[in-house]
């Protein structure tokens, strides 16, 4: 029993280690690959179109409920204190800081990382990532660089705009809840959030959208079994993005308070 325990934990953790290189070695060729020609500008495009604009409504609609649902959850212990003044104040820090990178980063994971997976592996278990390569082009060239740099660009941009609607929905419960005048509430938000809170939000969502696009591209090239296979790529591609993220997070967090004191 403890031996099956035993080697049951070391392939989970060789697993997870040769994951991890692989997915760097993947990241390594991208990074390299972004600054060498040809540069399919329209190809980027395409991609950072399909992250932003079409995942713009969702992301908005989770960020104005999550805004709103802050500001409740806040209401009961502030106003007890009689210090529900200063819920703007907690509500656009919690956005900006945590809230907002994070549900935006996992809601395009969800839709825009699975479809890339989806996508990807439908090209690989028909061969034509094959037929790529038998014409010379480079798979990571042709499909990762596109998808990564869409990703990079688009997530914090979607971050800023999840940022200010969430913000809206606070806006919501305080001032027709709570009875906190508008010009109150703004300049409350103005006084406590800073640009290092909002800065600190967009550097995690750069590694959040690097993290996104890796993953999905990695399962997509790696997947076998046919259309069985790409079912269950696409599903590891949503859990494992979700579990990195979530990790990634903790990591810088961790690195602004005790490192930087951000």
């Amino acid at each position: 029993m403890i031996n099956s325990v035993i080697l049951y934990s070391g392939n989970v953790v060789f697993r997870f280690i040769r994951y991890l290189g692989e997915i760097s070695l993947l990241m390594g060729n991208t990074l390299c690959l972004i600054f060498t020609p040809p540069f399919k500008v329209h190809r980027i495009l395409t991609q950072a179109k399909r992250v932003g604009p079409g995942s713009f409504l969702i992301a908005s609609l989770v960020a104005f409920f999550i805004g709103m649902i802050m500001a409740l959850q806040m209401a009961y212990q502030m106003v007890a204190m009689s210090a529900e003044i200063y819920v703007p104040s907690v509500v656009a820090v919690s956005l900006t800081r945590e809230l907002a990178p994070v549900l935006t980063a996992l809601i395009v994971a969800g839709r825009v990382g699975a479809g890339i997976t989806a996508e990807i592996g439908s090209m690989t278990v028909t061969e034509q990532v094959d037929a790529l390569r038998a014409f010379a082009v480079n798979p990571v060239k042709y499909l990762v660089v596109p998808r990564f740099l869409g990703l990079v660009i688009m997530l914090p941009i979607l971050t800023v705009f999840a940022d200010l609607i969430g913000m809206l929905g606070g806006f919501v419960i305080c001032v027709y809840k709570l009875y906190i005048s508008p010009t109150l509430y703004f300049t409350m938000i103005a006084e406590a959030l800073t640009v290092r809170d909002v800065v600190t939000g967009l550097i995690k969502t750069i590694f959040f959208g690097a993290i996104i696009a890796l993953v999905g591209c990695h399962q997509g090239l790696n997947v076998k079994s046919g259309a069985e296979g790409v079912g269950q790529s696409t599903t590891a591609s949503v859990v494992i993005s979700f579990l990195l993220i979530i990790a990634t997070d903790c990591f810088f967090t961790a690195i602004f308070y005790f490192i930087f004191r951000v």
